[in-house]
């Protein structure tokens, strides 16, 4: 009989003060893990563990009850990665980014999306070096598209938008998803659809001022 599929998920505390987790959700995850487990942490604040594939939805609902999020591994918007919120949760717009992640992490896309938010202009998120980036300057937000951070075309992202509500924010980031789920060609990475579909087509089609 030949060994069951596992499949890689990938999980993290949520949004909050810094990327920490409790020592509960800690052995939660153990829990599914055995001694030849590795778990893989990333640069997204995410832990990526294999489990068999007929345990995936056990897991998820678990893990979930521990205050986890956990996602798809692959061809997805990826969880969003966050600033520290050093100035407080109000300030820096915690609630925001929350809302973000919930409306945007796991979406379906051409390619894996990397999405990134910071509460003030010193950007520590690294909103300008991914896929999405958005900056909170006041008590507004600023909308960034096609950073990259690695390869020979490694570049920072291009504001799409600025002097953004939060409910324009949500709804603009929708619409560019959208775009790129519709446009997009399969593994092409957002910097690579701009450069292809053109920056002004893509204000044209979504409605916005050059």
């Amino acid at each position: 009989m030949s060994e069951e599929k596992t499949i890689p998920l990938a999980v993290n505390g949520g949004i909050g003060f810094g990327a920490k987790l409790t020592p509960q959700q800690l052995v939660a995850l153990g829990s599914y893990l055995d001694s030849n487990s590795e778990v893989e942490m990333t640069t997204f604040q995410q832990l990526i563990i294999h489990v068999k594939e007929s345990h995936v939805d056990e897991v998820t609902h678990s893990l979930e009850k521990e205050g986890f999020s956990v996602y798809k591994v692959g061809s997805y918007v990826k969880s969003l990665r966050t600033c520290n919120f050093c100035k407080g949760a109000e300030e820096e717009g915690m609630p925001v980014a929350i809302e973000l992640n919930r409306r945007i992490a796991g979406q379906e896309v051409p390619f894996t999306l990397r999405p990134a938010y910071t509460g003030c202009p010193n950007a520590c998120g690294e909103p300008l070096i991914n896929d999405i980036g958005v900056i909170k300057r006041n008590e507004h937000y600023e909308l960034y598209i096609g950073g990259q951070a690695k390869g020979e075309d490694a570049r920072t992202a291009v504001l799409l938008q600025d002097n953004l509500e939060p409910t324009q924010l949500y709804s603009l980031t929708d619409a560019v998803l959208e775009l790129y789920r519709q446009n997009g060609r399969k593994r092409e990475r957002m910097s690579k659809f701009i450069d292809r579909y053109g920056l002004e087509n893509i204000k044209k089609h979504l409605k916005l001022g050059s």
